[in-house]
Parts: structure tokens; C-alpha cells; sequence
């Protein structure tokens, strides 16, 4: 291109001339970009930022090259007018690496979200040159360093997402200067230096969240400036002192969580004439959270608080366990919310009667008062509220006798009544509690028979805890009906006659314990069906003849057979713990096999056991050594409490990496669950199923049992790093994540298995495999039965309700911890997340989302892109029609999970059509 009009150096130009002249060099300035179909410096910038990746196993950036113009890459949306980038998304697609300084050149940027990824380093101080960026969503990757303190001059950003990073220092007072900012999340970071008065200067505010950061400090008064907030988290973060009373003035609150702190004071309306505290201002608010606090004054009258919510019309859960409060539960508590779902109240200093109100709270879901000092009688109008699941009134000094209207409570999951002083007989009416799973009546002074024809209990009863009252009679021949029963402990009562033979009907028992009655007889045979057994204690009663020889076969962990009167055994020598005692030669047993057995392994514990493992190939101790560099801990990759596994290359001239997992013979039963592991894969191939190599069972070179199983190497890992740990190098999409379900329905439909996330394993095309068969499920059910036994609450976990940890596996239990995980993928959270106790589950907690019709909103933000911004870059039509179908095939997947864990095994989807469904959402999605 020429200019216009000839300038020469002698002369002066004329204004024609430089006109002509400043649209030449104008022309000259844009060439670049008309060439390119683009904004050079937008392209050089992209190119910048892909260059300090170091990993995008996805090939998410694959397409960021001159093939093509940079507004047609993935990821990257641009303007239609301007051809611009104005938004990046990169989420969840495992990329690593730092984030470059070249991105604060893309000035038309309104939205940058990297959101679950593994950026590293400090975000760059570039960012603040970003005028037009009003959506900033860096949270859960690994950013550090501090918060820039220029990111003021991104002065139209509108939402602040750096929640789940590693940043440290303070908030930065420039961030008080975004006058826009309605949204600002820093969570679970390592931000220190106090909460700052500061941002009370953003009055634009409607969501706040700095949980889980090491703040300490107080909260400071100017909060209560913040007129538009709706949803205020200060849990965890170290604080102290009082709650300033202008928090109280945030009349658009609906959340409010201040949790895990050392705050103290007193919540009493009044004070020397001074109001310190009306909720009445929050009419909105539905969740209350003060829980794990230091409050209490010791006024007597301290609860009068609950005064002040009466006004607040859609409560739905109030959280003040574990503050310190003192003084009675005033009649008032009745007037809350009939919208009331979750009251928490327990482990405080609170005494005197429950108030026969809390029968107005007919919302009531969840009620959990134990922990406390509360006495006189269980009121009768608890029998009012129908919609009880969890009853937690264990550890008080309540008295009297349970009311019948108990057996109102037709929709009753978990009844805990322990450690209390209770008397009479238990209440037959409680045989209408049809869907009852667990019943604590332990520690009290219940007297009477158990009214085992009576108390027609649900059939899925799964623990029954009557021990430590004063029980008379015999044990009936009905609790053979409690089919799906895992621990039944009636101990240190009164009951006499014959163990009954029916007893050995109840297949799913874990623990059995019976001591300390006035049991007579022998030992029934019919015991010898109960394989599952783990505990069984029946010492302190009168039972003779033999001890059987069954129970040498069962997989026992913890007997107790002493202080009987069993023909030639010595008393006090029947106790045993664990297989090491019964290794430990007490003939009086007379279980010769096992102590056989025992002194034959000790024996050969040197020798390969090649006829344990059948099919492989065994290697020696010295193999496994020198392939993970002498079990150094550069090589370990995983590490629990029954085995560690390292990295090794098994043949030098392969270079093939394998893992070698160790197990830790001091733990009781590690040995059996080395053979039952090495049963379980001798035989069995498919593609998603972990591929065992070989085995070693041997002696170290101090002559120590040593075994161990080498499987094929995963290099990436476990669905549960993925899912969970913040140490994860790569997160996962919606069809990534699909496919792993798909492979492991493939898994599920070929063999049994110990369902869990750690147990599957992600090789280096992300195809799924199942293993683990052994000691992760041998050993959960121990930890089970011991938290049950002091009175645990909450969710099992993945196992099926209908048989517990140990029974043995069958396709509807693996249905249904294949449910459970398909619902933790979806949604994020651990059935074991501290939000699913006392009878809230994950199952529940998805199936009532399906039914309110609001499954995106339980969703991982990992799991769905963000959409924000999106119809500005393309067709509104095009991406509000995506979205639906994205949000049509989440419901549909949550709809899988929440089916295939059902609590009845027959109403759980069958396998076969758990992949024909998943592989119809699969191929929607691939379809977009």
C-alpha cells in the first residue's frame, strides 16, 4: 500500500497532507491484524499463555496454533463485531503449569476462568491492566504467593473466584476499590492478618465467603455496612471476640455462617437494656450456622435469643451445637419456622425439661439435643412430627418412661435415647417405625422383656443397641426375621435361657455381643452361618459343653469366650484379640488348625506359596527391592493403614513401570486378605479390571513375613485424587467423567467388587480400572463397628444398608455403592462430608434435589462449564439450547445414582441397564 500524497523531507506538510498521512500510518498499524483475521497481540498473547503449560493431558489447548484464526480455537470466544477474545474458558481439563504475564495484553477480556485445573505460582500483576474484565474465576488450582494488590484496576469486575488455592498474606486494601463487586469468594487459602475493615467499603456485596482461612482477629463492626449481602461464610477462620451487632441489620441475609470459630459472648436479646442480638431483622435468612463456638454468659436465660427468630418465616436449618450454652430451652423454640428442618443443639450445658413446643416444629426432619443435661420426661408431642428422620436425645439425664407416641414416627431412619435414665419397658408402638435403621436404647434403666414379637421393626434394620439396662427373659426365636441386622450388642442385662438357633438367620451380622447375662446352653451350631461375623463376645454368662469347631472358620477378630463354664477350658484364658492371639497357642480352645496352621507359617514363612497363587508367577523379596530402589520414599505412591504402594521397574531391560503394593502384616487379617486377593484375580480378565503381574509371598532379609501383589501401573491415579485431593495434577469434565462410570458399570456387570473412588484406578488414557478386592473392605468394617458401638452417627458410606461392610458381596450391593459413587462424582462430596449426619445422605440429599427440580445446584462446579457471558459470544438460541441439554443429561446421571442406591436392593437399576442409560447420556453429550 502507498500514502496518498508524496511527502518530502523540506517541506512542510500541508493539513491535507498529514491527514493523509495519520490514515496511512493507521492503515499500516491494522495490517497486521486484517492480514492475520485478528488482533496480533490478542494471538501473541494466547500463544504466551499456552506456552507456560507444562501439561494438557486432555489436549485442551492442542487447537492454539496458526492453523487456523485464534477466535475459532477451543476455549477462546471472541466479539462478533471487533474479533477480540473476550472470554476464556478452561475448566476442569487437568491443565498445569503457570498462568502468563501475557494475559493482561488481552484488553478486551471480560471473563477469564480457569476454574479446577493445576495452575501454579502467583497470578500475575499483568491481570490488572484487564479494565474490561468483570468475571475472574481462578479457584481450585494452586495459586500462591499473595493476592495482587493492582487487581483494583480491573475496576468493572463484577465476581472474584480464588476460593480452594494456596495464596497466602492478606486481602489487599486495593480490592475495596471494586465498586461493582457483588460476588467475592477467597475460601480454604492461607490468608492471614484478620478479616479487614476495608471491606465494608464494598457496598455492592451479595455474597462473601473467606472460610477456612487462618484469619484470626475479630469480625469487624463495618461489616454491617454491607446492606446488599445475602449470604455471609466466616467459618473456620480462627476468630474471636463477639459477633458485632450490626450483623443483625443485614435484613437481605438468607445465609449466615460463622461456624469452627473462638467467638464468645453472649447471644441474649438484652443486656443491661442494650439489644445485642435480633435475628427478627433477618426475615429471609434459612440457614443459620453458629455451631463449634465459645458463647454463654451463665445467665440463666441465655436462650431467649430464640425469641428474636420467631419472624424469621423460612428457616430452614439452625446450627448452635458445641457453642457452651447454658440456661433451658425457652417454650418460644416452638413459634420458629414450621419450615424448620435441621435443629442442632447438641453438646452444650443446656438443662431443665424439653419443652412439650418443640411439637409445633412440624417441619422438622433432623432433631439432635443430645450432649446436654436435659431432664424430666421425653415429651409425648415429639410424636407429632411426622417428618422426623434422625431423633438424637442420647446423653442426658432424661427420665420417665419413652412415650408410645414414639410410633408415630412412621418416617424414623435413627432413634439414639443412649445414656440416659429411662425406665420401663420398651414401647411396642415403636414396632410401627417401618423404616427404621437404627435403634440406640443403650445405658439406661429399661427393664422388662424384649418385646421381640412385637417390635416388628423395619425389615432393613441394621443396628440394635439394648446393652447396659436391665433386660429380663429370653431371646426370643423372632430376631432370626432381623435379616439385614449388622450389629446387635445386648449386653450387661438380665436375659436368660438358650441362645437361640434362629440367631443364625441373621446373615449380615457383623457384631454379636451377649455378655454379661445369664445365657445357658451351648454355643447353637447355626451360629457357624454367620460368615460375616467380625465380633463376638459372649464372656460373664453360663454356657458349657465345647467350644465348636466352627469357629475356627469364621473371620473372627475379636472373640471373647471367658468366664463361661465350657468343659476343659481355663477361664481366664479365653479371651482372644485378633488373629495374632489365636496364634498364640492357647490349646484350650481347641481350635487344633488354626494353631496348626499358625506354627506352619512361621515355619515356612520363607518359602514362596506358589499354591496361593496359582495362575502367577511369584518373584522374590530381593526382586521387589531392587525394582522400587530399596522401598525408598521417592518410590512410594500411596500410603494407608494396611499397605503402601511403590513405584518400581520389575525388569531392567523393560522399563516398564510397575506398582508394587506391600502389605502391613502387623495389621490383624492382612494375611487372610492377601490370599482372598490373590483368589479373586487368579482367574479373572477385562479391560477394566486392574491387571495383577505377579505376587511375593516371602522373608525379608531379617527373616519377617513379607507379602506383596504387583498390579500394572495407573499413572493416573485414583478417581479419588481426581475428585478430591488437593495434590491432584489434572481434574476431570462431564464426559470424562461419564466415561469412567461407563467403565466401571463395564467392571461392575463382569465381576464383584470393593466400590469406592480409591479403588479405582485411571491408566494414561483415562480408562477406568477396578481393583482392590481385599483388605480396604476386611478392615472398614472393624473402624465401623467400634464408632458404632460409642454411638456414631451418620452414613456408612458406600456399603449397602442391607449387609453391612462384611457380608458377602452380592450385584445389588454393588449396585449400590456404584450409586453412591456416581452421586460423590456428580456432586462433589464424600457420602461421609460432614453435612451427611445424623440421617441426612448423600442419597437423600440428590433425591431431594430431583425431586425440587434444582439438581444443578448440587452439581460440582468442576462438573458444568460456566455459561455466563457466553450469549454475548454466540448464538443466544445455540448455548441456551447446550445448556439444557448439559443440565437434561446431569439430572439424568444424579437419576442413575440416586436409583442405584436405593435402600431396598430390589428397587435398585439393574447393572445391565445402568450402561445401557450411561452410555445414552455418553453419547448425548459427545452430540453437542
Amino acid at each position: 500500500m502507498k500514502p496518498a500524497t508524496s511527502l518530502s523531507s523540506s517541506s512542510s506538510p500541508s493539513p491535507s497532507s498529514l491527514t493523509h498521512f495519520l490514515i496511512y500510518a493507521f492503515v499500516i498499524y491494522l495490517t497486521p491484524t486484517i492480514i492475520s483475521g485478528g488482533n496480533e497481540t490478542d494471538h501473541e498473547a494466547l500463544l504466551k499463555i499456552k506456552s507456560l503449560v507444562t501439561h494438557d493431558p486432555y489436549g485442551a489447548l492442542a487447537s492454539w496454533n496458526n492453523s487456523f484464526h485464534f477466535c475459532d480455537w477451543e476455549h477462546v470466544y471472541c466479539g462478533k463485531r471487533h474479533k477480540r477474545v473476550t472470554y476464556i474458558e478452561l475448566e476442569s481439563n487437568g491443565v498445569e503449569g503457570s498462568l502468563s504475564p501475557y494475559v493482561g495484553n488481552l484488553s478486551f477480556l471480560r471473563m477469564l476462568s480457569l476454574v479446577n485445573n493445576s495452575f501454579q505460582g502467583a497470578i500475575p500483576l499483568e491481570l490488572g491492566r484487564l479494565s474490561r474484565l468483570r468475571f475472574l474465576f481462578l479457584y481450585q488450582n494452586k495459586f500462591s504467593v499473595v493476592i495482587p494488590a493492582n487487581i483494583s484496576g480491573c475496576f468493572n469486575l463484577a465476581q472474584i473466584g480464588l476460593s480452594n488455592n494456596e495464596l497466602v498474606g492478606s486481602i489487599p486494601k486495593e480490592i475495596s476499590f471494586l465498586s461493582k463487586l457483588n460476588f467475592l469468594s477467597l475460601f480454604n487459602n492461607n490468608l492471614t492478618g484478620g478479616i479487614p475493615p476495608f471491606l465494608g467499603n464494598l457496598t455492592s456485596l451479595e455474597m462473601l465467603s473467606v472460610k477456612e482461612n487462618p484469619f484470626g482477629g475479630s469480625i469487624p463492626h463495618i461489616v454491617g455496612h454491607l446492606k446488599s449481602l445475602k449470604e455471609l461464610y466466616f467459618g473456620g477462620c480462627s476468630l474471636y471476640g463477639t459477633i458485632p451487632d450490626s450483623l443483625y441489620n443485614l435484613s437481605l441475609l438468607i445465609n449466615i455462617s460463622l461456624g469452627d470459630n473462638h467467638l464468645t459472648g453472649s447471644l441474649h436479646p438484652a443486656i443491661g437494656g442494650k439489644l445485642t442480638v435480633d435475628f427478627s431483622k433477618l426475615r429471609d435468612i434459612y440457614y443459620i450456622n453458629l455451631r463449634d463456638n465459645l458463647f454463654g454468659s451463665n445467665e440463666p436465660d441465655e436462650m431467649k435469643f430464640i425469641d428474636s427468630l420467631k419472624n424469621c418465616t423460612g428457616l430452614l436449618r439452625l446450627e448452635l451445637g458445641n457453642c457452651n450454652f447454658q440456661g433451658m430451652i425457652p417454650w418460644s423454640i416452638g413459634n420458629l419456622s414450621s419450615q424448620l428442618k435441621f435443629l442442632y443443639l447438641y453438646g452444650n450445658q443446656l438443662h431443665g425439661d424439653l419443652p412439650t413446643s418443640i411439637g409445633n416444629l412440624v417441619g422438622l426432619e433432623m432433631l439432635s439435643l443430645g450432649g446436654n443435661q436435659f431432664a424430666g420426661n421425653v415429651p409425648s408431642t415429639i410424636g407429632n412430627l411426622q417428618k422426623l428422620k434422625v431423633v438424637y436425645l442420647g446423653e442426658n439425664q432424661l427420665s420417665g418412661q419413652i412415650p408410645d407416641a414414639m410410633g408415630n414416627l412412621s418416617s424414623l431412619i435413627s432413634l439414639y435415647l443412649s445414656s440416659n435414665m429411662l425406665e420401663g419397658v420398651i414401647p411396642s408402638s415403636l414396632g410401627n417405625c417401618r423404616n427404621l435403621l437404627a435403634l440406640y436404647l443403650n445405658d439406661n434403666k429399661l427393664s422388662g422383656k424384649i418385646p421381640t414379637p412385637h417390635l416388628q421393626v423395619s425389615s432393613l434394620l441394621v443396628i440394635l443397641n439394648l446393652s447396659q439396662n436391665n433386660l429380663f427373659g429370653s431371646l426370643t426365636a423372632e430376631v432370626g426375621s432381623l435379616d439385614m441386622l449388622t450389629i446387635l450388642d445386648l449386653s450387661d442385662n438380665n436375659l436368660s435361657g438358650v441362645i437361640p438357633i434362629s440367631l443364625g438367620d441373621c446373615g449380615s451380622l457383623l457384631g454379636l455381643s451377649l455378655k454379661g447375662n445369664l445365657f445357658q446352653g451351648v454355643i447353637p451350631q447355626s451360629l457357624s452361618s454367620l460368615k460375616a461375623l467380625v465380633v463376638l463376645d459372649i464372656s460373664y454368662n453360663k454356657l458349657s459343653g465345647q467350644i465348636p469347631k466352627f469357629l475356627e472358620h469364621l473371620k473372627l477378630e475379636y472373640l471373647d469366650l471367658s468366664y463361661n463354664e465350657f468343659e476343659g477350658a481355663n477361664e481366664s484364658a479365653l479371651s482372644v484379640l485378633g488373629n495374632s492371639r489365636l496364634c498364640g497357642g492357647i490349646v484350650e480352645l481347641g481350635l487344633p488348625k488354626l494353631y496348626v496352621w499358625c506354627k506352619k507359617l512361621k515355619r515356612k514363612s520363607h518359602i514362596s506359596q506358589t499354591s496361593t497363587n496359582k495362575g502367577f508367577i511369584t518373584v522374590a523379596y530381593n526382586q521387589l527391592l531392587k525394582a522400587t530402589n530399596g522401598f525408598s520414599e521417592s518410590n512410594l505412591i500411596g500410603k494407608g493403614s494396611f499397605s503402601s504402594v511403590y513405584k518400581g521397574t520389575l525388569y531392567e531391560d523393560d522399563g516398564t513401570f510397575v506398582a508394587v503394593k506391600v502389605l502391613h502384616l502387623q495389621i490383624q487379617g492382612a494375611q487372610r486378605s492377601f490370599m482372598r486377593e490373590c483368589e479373586a484375580w487368579r482367574n479373572i480378565r477385562h479391560r477394566n479390571l486392574l491387571k495383577i503381574i505377579t505376587s511375593c509371598s516371602s522373608a525379608d532379609f531379617q527373616g519377617n513375613p513379607f507379602k506383596a501383589l504387583v498390579y500394572e501401573f495407573m499413572p493416573n491415579g485414583s478417581l479419588h485424587d481426581w475428585l478430591h485431593s488437593s495434590e491432584s495434577t489434572s481434574r476431570l469434565s462431564l464426559i470424562q467423567i461419564m466415561k469412567i462410570f461407563m467403565d466401571i458399570a463395564y467392571a461392575l456387570d463382569y465381576i464383584h467388587g470393593d466400590l469406592k473412588p480409591s479403588n479405582v484406578l485411571l491408566d494414561d488414557d483415562m480408562v477406568a480400572h477396578v481393583g482392590d478386592f481385599g483388605l480396604a473392605r476386611f478392615l472398614a468394617f472393624i473402624s465401623l463397628y467400634k464408632n458404632i458401638s460409642t454411638g456414631i452417627r451418620g452414613t456408612i458410606g458406600y456399603v449397602a444398608p442391607e449387609y453391612g461392610v462384611g457380608r458377602q458381596m452380592t450385584s445389588g450391593g454393588d449396585v449400590y455403592s456404584f450409586g453412591i459413587l456416581v452421586l460423590e462424582g456428580m456432586t462433589g462430596k464424600r457420602p461421609t462430608d460432614e453435612i451427611f449426619k445424623e440421617g441426612i445422605s448423600l442419597h437423600k440429599f440428590a433425591s431431594m434435589a430431583l425431586r425440587d427440580n434444582i439438581v444443578t445446584n448440587i452439581i460440582d462446579v468442576n462438573i458444568i462449564n460456566v455459561y455466563q457471558e457466553e450469549a454475548e459470544v454466540k448464538e443466544i438460541k445455540k448455548e441456551a439450547n447446550m445448556k439444557t441439554i448439559i443440565e437434561e443429561c446431569v439430572a439424568s446421571t444424579v437419576k442413575t445414582g440416586v436409583s442405584c442406591s436405593m435402600n431396598s436392593p430390589t428397587q435398585r437399576m439393574d447393572i445391565k441397564n445402568v450402561v445401557l442409560e450411561l452410555q445414552h447420556i455418553l453419547n448425548t453429550l459427545q452430540n453437542i
